[in-house]
């Protein structure tokens, strides 16, 4: 066996461990009973403990100092696997064994916490929580952190590698004048939006989702659909799994949720089997991952052309829903309206809702702002930017459960995946021209065929920028977003 060979040994064993930590909390979310969570938080901060070990192994730097000697012609994917190991190498040793158990059990007990806070409306419940994540985040952000930037820097890196606030600071903040006069444009025209009425059950609901993932190209053989409080995706080749939730008052929320996580879903599925288990086999960013799962949901679900076909299902196992045709469903789903809830926000409001916690987060890791605080900046600045004062902590700050579980840096990647599903979609189009007409058909496997190629097997043998310019032709830029929602609004609104 080569130092490459039982490096690669190692690195499966240690991921092996860390996949199990996700099954854990998929389980968590979907099928453990609520008095299991003291004895999970012990569970998941002892495999975190073991994967922290392997990782920070005096071996593995032996190993790759070696596997860098031998003289053998490396193929993209085995130089990513050294490149990408001596990365994740370097950032653990910096993490001490303690710090890194201590943030897993916290936000194993802090998950919890937060789900009862969110239903009773109870921020004190919730605070000293999250004043423990925040002060473990900026210990691990200083321990690791490199260069001159902002502590949050380090942060970012672990969900989009190599992005800073330096870069994604303008790319998001530039979005804001426009969006913000296109929402004004539709505003003007809300009459001209129709909506869903009456109530669909849980039964239809899950039906349709169920069928829906079918059209898609969701391999029920490698995954999962099930219920939970927030949706969310997990795993990774031939097993991964994906939740989704029902509101009887809202059945598009389960429909768009489910398109949603099933972007991420294929994505997972798509990866090259002949790297599982590695690092180049990997989904290379968040950003990406969310591209996905935005061009399923909006620039495939929401087209018109899709609606046209998904319209009947709806009506079968929804009940008519006040929509009279395929028209008036495409416009309800794309309707426009100013709102409090970040995963029930329409195209035009998202990125603004993203903006609000990217600015949060920044500044409560960079000590700029303290978690004492934090509810008043949020209503502040929610309603600076929206225009609404915040009625309840369940429609504000304690609305996402992102930050109960330590995932500081990953709200910015939600709008990445919004630009860079933009130039993917540009892309996919000129490659199929006929597309829409396959659309209206219910038949999606162009698309999902032009993304295995593009994106899904590409993993992470190049960096996440490197993958979207290749697949779009273009430099990473807010502009094609910025057209694709006022085409599509100008052509639904006539604005």
């Amino acid at each position: 066996m080569t130092a490459y060979d039982a490096l690669i040994d190692h690195v499966r064993q240690t991921r092996a461990l860390s996949t199990a930590a996700g099954i854990l909390s998929w389980d968590q979310e979907v099928m453990m009973p609520e008095k299991g969570a003291p004895a999970r938080a012990e569970q998941m901060g002892a495999l975190e403990a073991a994967v922290h070990t392997r990782r920070t192994d005096g071996r593995v730097a032996d190993l790759l100092a070696d596997a860098g000697a031998e003289k053998i012609d490396r193929s993209p994917a085995e130089a990513a696997n050294l490149r990408l190991i001596a990365h994740e190498t370097k950032r653990a040793s910096r993490i001490p064994a303690d710090l890194a158990q201590a943030i897993a059990k916290k936000t194993a007990i802090a998950q919890g916490v937060w789900a009862k806070a969110r239903a009773t409306n109870d921020v004190p419940l919730f605070l000293p929580h999250l004043e423990e994540i925040v002060a473990l985040r900026r210990e691990e952000a200083a321990a690791v952190h490199e260069g001159d930037g902002p502590l949050y820097d380090a942060l970012l890196d672990v969900y989009e590698p190599g992005m800073t606030v330096a870069q994604l600071q303008p790319l998001l903040e530039g979005l804001r004048p426009r969006l913000t006069a296109l929402r004004e444009a539709i505003a003007a025209k809300s009459d001209a939006q129709p909506n869903f009425s009456g109530t669909s059950n849980k039964d239809g609901q899950m039906t349709l989702a169920h069928k829906v993932a079918e059209i898609t190209g969701y391999n029920f053989t490698a995954g999962r659909l099930d219920l939970s409080v927030h949706p969310f995706s997990s795993g990774s080749n031939n097993d991964v799994r994906i939740t989704t939730r029902v509101d009887e008052a809202n059945p598009m929320g389960c429909l768009y949720s489910t398109i949603h996580e099933l972007g991420h879903a294929l994505y997972e599925q798509g990866l090259p089997a002949d790297l599982e288990g590695q690092p180049a086999g990997a989904s290379v960013s968040m950003g990406v991952h969310e591209s996905q799962s935005r061009l399923w949901e909006n620039q495939i679900g929401r087209s018109a052309q899709f609606c046209t076909h998904l319209y009947p299902l709806a009506k079968e196992h929804l009940g008519a829903m006040g929509l009279g045709d395929a028209q008036a469903f495409h416009r309800a789903v794309n309707r426009v309206e100013t709102g409090f809830i970040r995963t029930e926000a329409d195209e035009v409001h998202y990125n603004l809702h993203v903006l609000l916690r990217f600015e949060l987060e920044r500044d409560l890791i960079g000590g700029d702002l303290e978690v004492a605080d934090l509810e008043e900046a949020w209503n502040t600045r929610f309603e600076r930017d929206f225009g609404l004062a915040v009625p309840d902590p369940a429609h504000g700050l304690l609305q996402d459960v992102h930050w109960s579980v330590g995932l500081f840096g990953y709200f910015p990647t939600y709008s990445l995946g919004n630009i860079y599903a933009a130039q993917l979609n540009e892309a996919l189009r000129a490659a199929v021209p006929d597309l829409d007409a396959q659309l209206a058909r219910g038949e999606t496997g162009a698309v999902l065929s032009w993304l295995r190629e593009n994106v899904h097997t590409k993993a992470s043998v190049n960096e996440p920028g490197a993958i979207v310019e290749n697949a779009s032709s273009q430099k990473l830029s807010s502009e094609p977003l910025l057209t694709y929602l006022e085409t599509k609004y100008a052509t639904l609104f006539g604005i």
